[in-house]
């Protein structure tokens, strides 16, 4: 009876070893992460913001941490127009969240892959929109509405909440390829350098300047010389690879 049992267990074991395998070579490798649109390796999150500085940053203009914006207890913030922040280090394919709270006819905007071949970082990097939609005339058009890729790629509407409450974004770019997420939807997604993207940006305020979303690898930017007050928390980036 004893030997019986043995045999039992023993027969037990190896089907889960074959289970264990079977599931093992059935898994994708770097699947996407459905929360983030993210596929392919990832590396470490980074944290952008620290809990009374803000290190990674520094001004377009200023090159230390410019006048105007605060940093409390982990919150960065801002109560009018000043000058825009950008990091100090660049950035390629990379995955990026923040959670912002916009004041009332509030603008701003994040800006990816920046450089400084213009006066403006937004004459080089696309924008995805933060805005006080209700309250705003770049709110009236989808076009232009908080979670669009500014003045190129519209946004659903119904998707962002009204100023004063906190909303969550990604923003996830990968080669040409990029996607808008706002508050756990994917609300756009193109592609650089694609023939419709070159037909929206001919059409656009952007075309004349020729190296408009072109680089492969730059600065990311939180808009400032924009009216209205910014709140941005929990703000943090990892690499693709």
């Amino acid at each position: 009876m004893r030997w019986m049992r043995s045999m039992r267990w023993m027969r037990s074991m190896q089907l889960c070893a074959v289970a264990l395998l079977l599931g093992c070579a059935a898994a994708p490798s770097g699947a996407a992460d459905p929360q983030s649109g993210a596929s392919g390796a990832a590396g470490p999150w980074r944290s952008l913001l620290e809990d009374h500085s803000a290190s990674a940053w520094r001004g377009w203009k200023e090159p230390e941490f410019p006048a105007g914006w605060h940093v409390i207890g982990g919150v960065l913030s801002k109560g009018g127009p000043v000058d825009d922040l950008v990091t100090k280090d660049s950035f390629g394919d990379f995955e990026l969240e923040l959670e912002w709270k916009i004041g009332k006819a509030g603008n701003s905007g994040i800006f990816y892959r920046g450089t400084r071949e213009y006066d403006h970082i937004y004459w080089s990097a696309p924008e995805y929109q933060l805005l006080d939609d209700d309250n705003t005339p770049d709110g009236k058009s989808r076009l232009t509405a908080a979670g669009s890729d500014y003045a190129l790629y519209e946004v659903p509407a119904g998707v962002v909440l009204p100023y004063d409450h906190w909303n969550k974004s990604r923003l996830v770019v990968r080669g040409t390829h990029v996607e808008h997420w706002l508050n756990g939807r994917k609300v756009v997604e193109y592609d650089l350098q694609s023939p419709e993207w070159k037909r929206r940006v001919a059409a656009s305020k952007f075309a004349k300047y020729p190296h408009y979303g072109m680089a492969a690898s730059g600065l990311i930017g939180l808009q400032g010389d924009h009216p209205g007050a910014l709140a941005v928390r929990a703000i943090r980036i990892r690499q693709l690879h």
